[in-house]
């Protein structure tokens, strides 16, 4: 794990976690279908077959799964946010640039969303150990932890890079779900499927490729943007302390580590080497901001932040500051996992 930590921030705020992820090297085969029946989602109007062999379905927006939520029966739609917080760095990526594979085979129609299915094994056991992990490091980075947490994160289980989200209001006991694989997160965009893979990523010592992750309030409800554009949005009747505001934000990378044989896994954080190697050749986050309780983006300070590297050896973060270059409060994260310097 490689994370940079902001504790007790009590306003609204932006909550930015893009987590550069890989299962442990048992599963890179991840792909596999086996016998599993891939379900048609309710109020499915048209589905889309991509070249890579994924099954987008384009949902009637009002059949979607929030809406079956006990909490959502009577919940007052909003399309989009009234009001976007002032004074975001801006994203150096365009905001209509096609970063998801599957629109090159098809779009869906006005008034649907896309969701994809689920693919048999494509998400392993390795994920349950995930979200233990995610909610035993809560608990340590704060014994009166309300439970509440919501995240956005780039994530690659099959060797392909992927976003998606995940929310829980209860610490990962019972509550929540990644993406819309249970009713609470209300999608709005026609255009971003959720847990599909992101078609231009970065390559090592060539071109280099950001996305924009924004989480903040309007109307009491936490929307979700990705390079400027409105996902949707989780409904503050969720949550108990979110509901009012966020107390933490965390930024980072995580491994999950099954130590096969004794040994640490081969799997990679970000680009696989270390931060120290820079731009160009580590993952990185930069313009690391926050929203007040004025509605305004701050940047975060270093001296705010905490870094947490658990195994240094393998995986590491180099915090800094840019202010005038443009990147502002930001750093490098990653590493190649099992090495001559990480054995366990």
């Amino acid at each position: 794990m490689a994370n940079i930590i902001n504790n007790k921030l009590e306003c609204f705020m932006l909550y930015l976690l893009t987590l550069s992820y890989m299962l442990s090297d048992r599963f890179v085969d991840g792909r596999s279908i086996g016998a599993a029946k891939l379900v048609k989602h309710k109020g499915t109007i048209k589905t889309i077959e991509t070249e890579d062999g994924d099954i987008i379905d384009c949902v009637d927006f009002y059949q979607q799964p929030a809406f079956d939520h006990p909490l959502l029966k009577n919940h007052i739609i909003q399309m989009k946010p009234s009001s976007i917080p002032s004074d975001l760095k801006a994203n150096p990526s365009e905001p209509d640039q096609l970063f998801q594979n599957w629109h090159k085979s098809g779009q869906c129609p006005e008034a649907t969303i896309p969701i994809r299915r689920p693919q048999g094994n494509q998400r392993p056991r390795d994920l349950y150990h995930f979200k233990q992990r995610r909610a035993r490091l809560n608990q340590s980075l704060d014994s009166a932890s309300d439970g509440d947490d919501l995240s956005a994160h780039e994530v690659d289980y099959d060797q392909r890079s992927k976003l998606f989200v995940y929310w829980t209001s209860d610490g990962y006991q019972s509550t929540g779900c990644h993406n819309l694989e249970c009713p609470g997160f209300v999608q709005t965009n026609k255009k971003v499927a959720l847990g599909s893979p992101i078609g231009d990523i970065s390559s090592y010592n060539a071109k280099q490729t950001n996305i924009g992750i924004t989480i903040y309030k309007n109307n009491g409800n936490w929307w979700l943007e990705v390079n400027d554009q409105p996902v949707g949005y989780w409904p503050s009747s969720l949550f108990t302390y979110l509901a009012n505001s966020a107390t933490e934000l965390t930024w980072g990378g995580e491994i999950y580590n099954s130590k096969i044989g004794g040994v640490h896994t081969k799997t990679q954080m970000g680009s696989g080497h270390f931060p120290n190697e820079g731009y160009g050749k580590a993952s990185y986050f930069r313009n690391i901001q926050y929203v007040d309780s004025n509605g305004l983006f701050n940047d975060v300070e270093p001296e705010d932040l905490t870094p947490d590297a658990t195994k240094p050896s393998c995986y590491n973060i180099n915090l800094q500051s840019d202010i005038s270059g443009g990147s502002g409060t930001n750093f490098y994260f990653g590493g190649p996992g099992y090495s001559d310097m990480c054995l366990k």
